[in-house]
């Protein structure tokens, strides 16, 4: 199968992901890349984080136009991961492959957890909020963000409706906010010089991911959210163990 008909599948899907749940759809992006696309851990990290940002951007898009995206509270919990992602982003490349690969693993894995677990609903006004939480839970996405090349939003999402009490609606539309910021943050730092990047195939990549954003928010409106993200748990574990696999092989 061709390299191009690989991106724009594999496009899809993360795109999907990212319109239907808000997050997720990065944790897919840089495995597609790496075993699907020959990338190396440190180019797919940066690619990723190019095809999460103008992914996210367009999906932010959608759910704004519905109502779905709290600016003020997002941009604020945004902010506080915006130094951690640049400096993360900049350590990211004098990693060690395998290291990079194992972490990448772990964090698939987490996030995987993270959507087989009940979903816990807001029980309290927002003013409740520490801000000193929600600043350290904003700061540890930036980081995680710019080391990894993942937005985030399977974190962000369950961080939102806890930290800041969120019905979820509003957490999927705001993670996407939080997700942008922190991917063109850690980009910034990262340039796009990062050898064995192939942009002529990050672009069908994207432009896939895009389409499938919204259908991925098309679809969240028919399919239940408990169907979805077990559905990308699923398939995250099994994500894990190969990466985990191969990192120590």
């Amino acid at each position: 199968m061709s390299a191009l008909i690989l991106a724009l599948v594999a496009g899809g899907v993360v795109g999907l992901a990212l319109g239907a749940l808000g997050g997720g759809g990065s944790v897919l992006a840089v495995p597609a890349l790496i075993y699907l696309l020959g990338f190396t851990p440190a180019a797919a990290t940066t690619a990723s984080l190019t095809i999460v940002t103008v992914t996210s951007l367009t999906a932010l898009y959608a759910h704004a136009r519905t109502g779905n995206v709290r600016w003020k509270a997002g941009a604020l919990f945004a902010a506080a991961g915006l130094l951690p992602a640049a400096a993360a982003g900049a350590a990211a490349s004098r990693l060690p492959q395998p290291v990079l690969t194992a972490a990448f693993a772990a964090v698939a894995a987490l996030a995987a957890v993270t959507m087989l677990r009940p979903t816990r609903a807001a029980t309290g006004p927002a003013a409740g909020v520490r801000p000193a939480k929600a600043a350290g839970t904003g700061a540890g996405l930036g980081a995680l963000t710019g080391l990894l090349g993942v937005g985030g939003g399977f974190l962000a999402v369950p961080a939102l409706v806890t930290v800041l009490a969120f019905e979820m609606r509003a957490a999927v539309g705001t993670s996407l906010l939080v997700i942008s910021a922190n991917s063109l943050a850690s980009l910034a730092t990262r340039g796009a010089t990062t050898p064995g990047v192939d942009w002529a195939v990050i672009g069908p990549f994207a432009g896939a991911a895009i389409l499938g954003a919204w259908d991925g928010k098309r679809l969240a409106a028919k399919v239940t959210g408990k169907l979805l993200r077990r559905t990308f748990a699923i398939v995250l574990l099994a994500v894990a163990a190969l990466m985990l696999i191969d990192a120590v092989v």
